[in-house]
């Protein structure tokens, strides 16, 4: 079946397409893809800027109805988008529903932000002269979208730049376009008018550097590689615009030898393997001291053989495939460097051929655990995406906190202890955005800010009320009485 572009409240087809297939089956196609040319993303962008001085200024109520029927059609499908997802992702069944249950989440929320937005009034030093302090949508906001949350990530940027009176043009990844088409598809149907939101679905070589370039977009997020968000950083900076990055991680889940073990071997396996270590806060440098590190290691070990990869859409599987054969030969190349540098694998580290009893050859990668590594390793410097980790061995809390803070990235951090001093002076002097006492490194709050420091993020927050900062610009207006 084939899927057009959304532009201007149209399906627009195009003669070329992109093939979306089933990372746990190849031969399984889950459909065929329109593919935008720079023309059609001129007309998307056209379409924005026509239906931006209604859609910014209209009534709130209207905003906030249609923001509920999308959140509440997404959980009404949630076993059917699930689906849908895991077949062209890779995720398990049930992360792919949670997934979706978050995206439903994430705009019945905004929905509420709609009617929540909020300015001050203050006197001036000027007898007679009165402030007033407002924020203002930014315009037409362009938003590039990776591809291992192919339904949350759009959501979380799509639901308040339309909650707080932007217009969208949307650009999902090309590995990924399934849940991005059937996002859009509910959101045409929610009642937003013609041209407030569109979908051009194609490469970032053809229409990207348009799309961030274009003198009609206002503000472009992206989430995705380093250095794609590096040049858009760049391009945005030359022309003007304003622009909300979030790239890489490499993060650190610190295993003190006060921690309750079990707990400390579930957090890590959950946070390292789950998704396939498809995600930007997976913790892939596990960081654990002496006195517990060989109980932890076997620990681990036998967790992991407990683990069943498989076909993301068959019960009782564990670990999906790589979402794509690159990026499992990725893994392997990661596999194969770690063991030049030295390090001792614990468990995995092969592709497995076939799924058990199914004969499809899909993109699936053991779970795999190196021990004996160091800090300067490239396993442990970057950014693998994979379900990879290795372990590093240190003395005590201090010299965890510093191999955890020696990265480029800083996005999330974990730490598994029983110390309330040693879980109070890590949240604060870990160098990340985000700090988990206790639990996986990947797992956040979709009411909540989301986003990191140095290498792994740039610009406003993004989710919650924080969210605000960059979808919105501030006005300040004097007026004498």
């Amino acid at each position: 079946m084939s899927y057009a572009n959304l532009i201007a409240g149209q399906w627009v087809p195009n003669e070329r397409f992109s093939v979306n297939a089933n990372p746990s089956d190849p031969s399984d196609i889950v459909g065929e893809y329109a593919q935008a040319d720079v023309a059609q993303l001129d007309a998307a962008v056209a379409a924005a800027q026509a239906a931006f001085p209604a859609w910014s200024t209209g009534g709130i109520q209207a905003r906030a109805d249609a923001l509920d029927r999308i959140g509440m059609e997404i959980h009404a499908r949630r076993d059917e988008l699930g689906a849908l997802l895991a077949r062209e992702e890779g995720k398990t069944r049930p992360e792919a529903i949670g997934e979706v249950t978050r995206a439903g989440y994430l705009f019945r929320f905004f929905a509420g932000e709609c009617v929540r937005l909020s300015g001050e009034t203050l006197p001036s030093v000027r007898p007679g002269v009165g402030v007033e302090i407002t924020r203002e949508p930014i315009g037409v906001v362009g938003l590039v979208t990776p591809w291992n949350f192919p339904i949350a990530i759009p959501a979380w940027k799509i639901a308040p730049a339309l909650a707080f009176g932007n217009c969208v043009v949307f650009k999902p990844a090309d590995l990924v376009p399934g849940s991005a088409w059937a996002l859009a598809e509910i959101i045409h149907r929610s009642g937003i008018p013609a041209g407030v939101f569109n979908l051009v679905m194609g490469r970032g070589s053809v229409i990207g550097d348009r799309l961030v370039t274009h003198p009609g977009i206002a503000a472009v997020s992206f989430t995705g590689s380093v250095e794609v968000g590096r040049r858009i950083a760049v391009q945005c900076a030359e022309h003007g615009k304003k622009v909300q990055l979030e790239m890489g991680g490499k993060n650190p889940q610190v295993v003190l030898d006060d921690a309750d073990l079990q707990q400390a071997v579930e957090l890590c396996v959950q946070s390292a393997f789950f998704s396939t270590g498809q995600r930007c806060t997976a913790s892939s440098r596990l960081i654990v001291t002496e006195g517990i590190h060989d109980r932890f290691i076997a620990a681990m070990a036998a967790r992991m053989a407990s683990l069943k990869v498989g076909d993301a859409l068959t019960a009782g599987t564990d670990i999906g495939p790589a979402s794509s054969r690159s990026q499992m030969e990725q893994d392997l190349k990661y596999i194969d460097i770690a063991r030049s540098e030295g390090g001792r694998l614990v468990a995995g580290g092969q592709r497995i051929a076939c799924h058990t009893g199914s004969g499809k050859e899909g993109y699936f990668v053991e779970p795999t655990l190196f021990a004996d590594t160091l800090p300067a390793m490239r396993i442990n410097r970057e950014e693998v995406f994979g379900p990879v980790a290795s372990i590093i061995r240190v003395r005590d809390y201090d010299e965890a906190l510093a191999v955890a803070n020696d990265t480029e990235f800083g996005l999330s951090s974990g730490i598994a202890t029983t110390s309330l001093k040693y879980a109070t002076h890590f949240k604060r002097h870990s160098q990340a955005g985000m700090v988990m006492v206790n639990l996986p490194t990947a797992g956040v709050d979709y009411h909540v800010p989301f986003g990191g420091r140095k290498g792994s993020s740039y610009g406003p927050r993004e989710q919650g009320r924080y969210a605000q900062e960059f979808f919105t610009i501030v006005k300040t207006a004097y007026t004498q009485a």
